[in-house]
Order: C-alpha cells, then sequence, then structure tokens
C-alpha cells in the first residue's frame, strides 16, 4: 500500500500560526518588563530629581548653619559664593557645600552627556555640573527657583554667566537634556518636574521681578 504524498510530506507553520506566536513572544517581552528607551529617559529623569532634591536639601541644611542664608547671600571670606556669583562660577556654589552635598556626582543629570563626574570637590568646575543657581534664591522666598536643569533658555543670551528670567518673556526647556522637559528645585527644598507652561508658571510664581540664573558655562 502506498502512502500518500501529502502524509510523507513535514508539515510547516502556516502564515497565522506564525503570527500567532509572534503575538505570544511579544506579551512574553512585555510581562518581563525588558525596559523601552522611553522607560530608561523617564528612569534617568527621576534619577536627576532625587540629584536636584539632595541638592536643595543640602542647601537648607547649609543655610542652618549660616545665619538662615543661602551659599549666594554670604560672602567668600566667610565661606560663601556671593562675590561669584556672575561669570562661569556656577560650580563654586556647589564647592562650597561640599559637606553637605558629601559627592560631586550629584550635581550632574545623568542624561545630560556633556557633562561628567568629578570623583571629588577638589578637581571640580563648571564640566562636572548639569544644574543652574538660582542667584537670588532664599530662604523668605519659598517659591523662589534655587536649581535646575541647565537646558532653559528664554531666547535671551547667557550675560556674564547669568541668564535673566523674567514674566514678560517666555521660558522653555531646550532639548538638550530631557527633550523639552526639565526638573527645577525651590528655595523651600521641594523639586518640580515641568513642562513648558509649568516652568513659565514657577517664574511667575518665584515673587521676583526677574530672576537671575547662574549657568554652568563653559569656558571664560
Amino acid at each position: 500500500m502506498k502512502i500518500p504524498l501529502s502524509v510523507k510530506r513535514e508539515r510547516g507553520l502556516t502564515l497565522v500560526e506564525l503570527l500567532v506566536i509572534i503575538a505570544i513572544l511579544t506579551i512574553f517581552y512585555i510581562m518581563l518588563g525588558v525596559p523601552t528607551a522611553k522607560d530608561k529617559a523617564r528612569a534617568l529623569r527621576i534619577q536627576c530629581v532625587n540629584n536636584l532634591k539632595q541638592c536643595a536639601l543640602a542647601t537648607r541644611v547649609w543655610e542652618g548653619d549660616n545665619d538662615t542664608r543661602f551659599p549666594t547671600q554670604v560672602s567668600v571670606t566667610n565661606g560663601g559664593s556671593m562675590e561669584l556669583t556672575i561669570g562661569p562660577n556656577a560650580w563654586r556654589t556647589f564647592q562650597v557645600m561640599s559637606n553637605e552635598l558629601s559627592t560631586p556626582k550629584i550635581v550632574i543629570c545623568p542624561q545630560d552627556s556633556t557633562r561628567f563626574f568629578a570623583t571629588n570637590f577638589t578637581a571640580f568646575c563648571n564640566s562636572n555640573v548639569s544644574f543652574f543657581v538660582g542667584v537670588d534664591a532664599n530662604e523668605r522666598d519659598p517659591s523662589g527657583i534655587l536649581y535646575g536643569d541647565r537646558n532653559i533658555t528664554n531666547g535671551m543670551p547667557i550675560r556674564n554667566g547669568l541668564l535673566t528670567l523674567t514674566t514678560n518673556r517666555p521660558t522653555g526647556w531646550t532639548s538638550d537634556i530631557h527633550n523639552k522637559a526639565g526638573n527645577i528645585a525651590l528655595a523651600d527644598g521641594s523639586v518640580q518636574q515641568v513642562s513648558n507652561s509649568g516652568l513659565q508658571a514657577a517664574v511667575a510664581n518665584s515673587g521676583m521681578e526677574s530672576t537671575r540664573l547662574q549657568m554652568p558655562i563653559l569656558g571664560p
């Protein structure tokens, strides 16, 4: 008796079966939680928030030991950074808080690919800093902008290391770090993840006609 050719031939996968297998593998991929690029960006931004939070809390500790004044309000001769709040000296405010910050690694946003970690506060400069310094922030105004991601702009040039924000000129984020978004720390120690509109609201709520930010620019 002859065996039909169709019985002897090995059976292959149909298109429907192949699609079912692909769907099952996709479900397993999702269930295993394999991170996507969006997930990684979200995780890095959360780490940036944590770093800013530590910077803000370190500032609150520092001002507690310095007559409720932030480093930018205390003379260099007394351990502050007041005379250095112009020019490419943003790093100096963080440096005077080295004891409170413990490590220079927390003044960098992990998503900022143009800056690199310093191993200590001695060999330290703006190349190791991702955050601007709110020069006018003080303990009396809890909504004042203290620190934030350096990808901030209002279309005006940085003059002598300073970017001046005003309520009559829209402020926003560039795509340099968090893709047209960013994080800010306020004088009360809180940290916010804000969009362009949220940033503009923070500037308006800062209680000042203008807000000076010392930017961690590279070079003179």
